[in-house]
């Protein structure tokens, strides 16, 4: 059973989620702080080059299974065009109202 994105607690995190399963680039930097970082599987990455090639050019999308109770960790089967399909967990960390970090990686 997924749960459906506008389920999600936290209206950031929401907003991320949705945008990357739209696929709307545009929609997805409005989610971000201004100086919003990252990690994949424990190592910082460049924001901008890592959603390029891991969402947008490569049609990420994820079906959420869990959350936790402050909406700011989820575990998601995230798939794409280059990886196939793998389970995920995602952390955030919000602030103003943007997601101002995010880590995922293999859950």
């Amino acid at each position: 059973m997924t749960i459906s994105v506008d389920r999600l607690t936290e209206p950031a995190v929401r907003a991320f989620v949705g945008a990357l399963n739209a696929n709307d680039r545009e929609s997805f930097q409005a989610a971000l702080g201004p100086d919003a970082t990252m990690s994949d599987d424990g190592s910082d990455r460049d924001l901008h080059e890592w959603t390029d090639r891991e969402i947008f050019s490569s049609r990420g999308r994820m079906e959420i299974e869990s959350q936790s109770a402050d909406g700011l960790s989820l575990v998601a089967r995230y798939r794409n065009d280059t990886w196939g399909e793998m389970r995920t967990a995602w952390t955030f960390k919000v602030e103003g109202g943007k997601v101002a970090r995010f880590e995922t990686g293999q859950a």
